[in-house]
């Protein structure tokens, strides 16, 4: 009966309730009617303590940093200076869309605008060149993966908040990893591009002059993310306290210097502000009243104590663990699937002496493969419905990446030296 809430949160998620009301939802109905003895305002109170994390102050910031710097032109120019790097390659728009991804990672943190984004702009040009409509949709939906891996992706705050671990080391330790998932899906463009023979958009690779020309008519959407490692490492801010560091400096750079936002762009920036934090923060506050119930029913402990019963080896159990997270991202969006799962495996995980921030990413970059799979995969069905992309055409030609990806996972998974040599570089081995 102690995991009768569980079941409810399922069920109502399933036929369609958002996670964050499931979640609140089910702790009503355990504190109303299966723990009557506990006070009725401990649920309440709870609920708000959970919204007056200072850390939360994050999310609102970089929401709307992401939402200034698409107002302001940054795309286009991050577009420009992609292909000036990787034009010359077969497969050349391909090969663009993940860089573009990657770089979107220190601008708009979020996979699935990021998938919009790029859909909108890159798929209908690649079909023009003769690029199938399923490639184009399923490279810039694996590529998208890779935005929220880079800081300041929101599912890096989220997870700090939830394992109580630094906010800042999480940032720190998404540079890697990302870059790593995004070097994958580039070899596995670069292999079916010589199969399919796609042509570069680029005669040959552009000269040393014109890449310093492209980087510095750039250069203040690729100072952004150097700006925040910079910033938190010599102690002007704090991770939190950075988020409004990078709005500020976005509507300096998108008036002053691009010159490209407006006075009437500040209805749709606020309001795209207003809707993005809500969901977010709504989503964190229910899970952490979802977690009382669990920790006054000891389901952490239940969990953890099952799990370590099948192996105390911790190279398999992270490979369960891989394989558990893969096949619940298939069925369940990524945010919901981390904030339900994440508090009951990150117990399992610390005994084995397995570092929180490595983990982290773990569960990061398996939440974002699970956004490529079906039934549930919500980039899939972002970029889908924007270029009009049957669903199984889609899922034919995204396998590959999804294989890529996979290994990518698993390099993170077994070499958490590659996660943790940033974090620990920036602010020293075992520090917050």
């Amino acid at each position: 009966m102690g995991l009768l809430p569980v079941l409810i949160v399922l069920i109502l998620y399933f036929t369609g309730i958002p996670i964050a009301y499931a979640l609140f939802g089910a702790t009503l109905f355990y504190f109303g009617f299966m723990n009557t003895g506990s006070p009725p305002h401990l649920i309440l109170q709870k609920f708000i303590t959970s919204s007056q994390n200072f850390s939360l102050l994050a999310i609102p910031f970089f929401v709307m940093a992401g939402s200034i710097m698409n107002y302001a032109g940054i795309s286009k120019k991050l577009m420009a200076f992609a292909d000036v790097l990787t034009g010359h390659m077969r497969g050349a728009l391909a090969q663009v869309n993940v860089l573009l991804s990657m770089l979107m990672g220190g601008v708009s943190g979020s996979a699935n605008a990021d998938a919009a984004m790029e859909a909108k702009m890159l798929v209908p040009e690649m079909e023009k060149r003769g690029y199938g409509k399923g490639f184009s949709a399923a490279i810039t939906a694996a590529s998208s993966a890779v935005t929220p891996v880079i800081p300041p992706g929101i599912n890096l705050i989220i997870y700090a908040l939830i394992a109580n671990v630094s906010v800042g080391k999480m940032f720190m330790a998404g540079y890697i990893p990302g870059i790593f998932m995004a070097i994958c899906l580039m070899i596995a463009v670069a292999i079916i591009s010589k199969k399919r023979d796609y042509k570069p958009t680029r005669e040959k690779r552009a000269s040393a002059k014109e890449i310093g020309v492209q980087a510095l008519d750039s250069i203040w959407a690729i100072l952004f993310p150097l700006a925040i490692i910079g910033g938190m490492r010599i102690g002007i801010f704090t991770p939190s306290e950075c988020g409004a560091v990078a709005v500020l400096y976005c509507i300096l750079v998108g008036t002053l210097i691009y010159k490209e936002l407006k006075a009437e762009h500040i209805v749709p920036i606020l309001k795209e502000t207003v809707e993005g934090t809500a969901s977010v923060v709504l989503i964190i506050v229910s899970a952490n009243v979802f977690g009382q119930y669990m920790t006054w029913e000891g389901i952490p402990t239940m969990i953890s104590n099952a799990m370590l019963g099948l192996t105390t080896n911790k190279y398999i159990m992270l490979l369960i663990i891989n394989f558990v997270l893969l096949i619940v991202g298939m069925f369940m969006e990524g945010g919901a699937a981390m904030i339900i799962l994440a508090p009951l495996m990150i117990p399992v995980v610390a005994s084995m002496g397995v570092d929180l921030v490595h983990f982290g990413l773990i569960i990061i970059v398996n939440i974002m493969i699970g956004g490529l799979t079906p039934p549930f995969g919500s980039m899939m069905f972002t970029v889908c419905s924007i270029v009009d992309c049957p669903i199984p055409e889609f899922v034919k030609e995204c396998i590959p990446f999804i294989i890529a990806l996979i290994i990518a996972l698993l390099i993170v998974t077994y070499f958490p030296q590659l996660t943790l040599f940033v974090p620990n570089l920036v602010f020293g081995a075992g520090n917050a």
